[in-house]
């Protein structure tokens, strides 16, 4: 078994969570995106499993999350569940994130029958086929040398997402460009994965550079050195059911950055132009300032 094939596996573990008791449930801290504080996404993934596991019979169609502390990956995260609302076509949960006796998120989710009505969606941007970009782990390869070689490791370990940029920026001296920001993603081992987990590996994956959209204009990377960034809130509204072992385009923007904070939106859409899901996320960007 490959490293890369055994990080999609881990990832599935990562949001299979061990009941405790009713309506509370345990996650692991470690697995994620980033080695020293837990990936929002994960937390996100994993706050809508520990929701699932308290809904049968229908899928969630929205959730709106806040980030309040940094999750520490060395310790497990207690999700905790309160059952606000079983209605006849809606049910709500309210999520806890709960590491050191503390909050560290908290999240309202929406379940909704399924009903028929109208329809409409626009379009999928027109970009390239995800064949015609390289592959982000390829160009990290490349650029590997440039980092002090203590982050080298990390910066090169296999990831659990394969992701295609669109029109890929430079890693550590990106130029300025526009707010609107394209990606190719997908992981092979969602085949054959539950709706409910689908759901769960996309809300995971969604927070995958949205907030760096509002660095862009600005000519700004995180390896720079120059902006303190982290997700302040995340929603996340479900169309349809992915079936994420395709390729779904995630086409962003930041309409609006400002007080050291930034705005971003973001559309998901699966191989045949269907809009899968929305997002919106706001993030601070704080300038570093030197010390004196």
């Amino acid at each position: 078994m490959t490293e890369t094939h055994q990080k999609l596996l881990d990832l599935l573990d990562l949001l299979a969570l061990e009941t405790l008791e009713v309506d509370l449930f345990r996650g692991t801290g470690q697995g994620g995106e980033t080695p020293t504080r837990i990936f929002g996404g994960q937390v996100i993934g994993q706050a809508l499993a520990a929701a699932y596991g308290t809904v049968t019979d229908r899928l969630c169609h929205s959730l709106h999350a806040y980030f309040i502390r940094p999750g520490d990956p060395e310790i497990p995260v207690i999700y905790q569940v309160d059952r606000a609302r079983d209605g006849g076509s809606f049910t709500t949960r309210r999520v806890v994130a709960i590491q050191h006796g503390k909050q560290i998120l908290n999240m309202s989710a929406s379940f909704h029958v399924k009903e028929e009505g109208w329809n409409h969606q626009h379009p999928m941007p027109d970009v390239s086929a995800p064949e015609n970009w390289p592959d982000r782990r390829d160009l990290r390869a490349e650029e590997a040398d440039k980092l002090p070689e203590k982050f080298r490791k990390d910066f090169l370990r296999p990831r659990p997402i394969d992701i295609r940029e669109v029109a890929p920026r430079d890693f550590f001296d990106p130029a300025p460009a526009d707010d609107k920001n394209h990606l190719w993603f997908r992981m092979s081992e969602a085949a054959g994965c539950s709706p409910q987990m689908q759901h769960c590996l996309l809300a995971y994956a969604s927070d995958m550079n949205l907030l760096g959209s509002s660095l862009r204009p600005h000519g700004l990377t995180w390896f720079k050195g120059e902006v303190m960034s982290a997700s302040l809130d995340h929603a996340m509204w479900f169309h349809g059911t992915p079936q994420f072992q395709d390729w779904h385009l995630y086409s962003m923007d930041s309409p609006w950055t400002g007080n050291a904070r930034g705005f971003n939106r973001g559309s998901i859409y699966d191989k045949n132009g269907t809009l899968i899901a929305s997002t919106a996320q706001e993030g601070l960007v704080r300038p570093i300032k030197p010390r004196s």
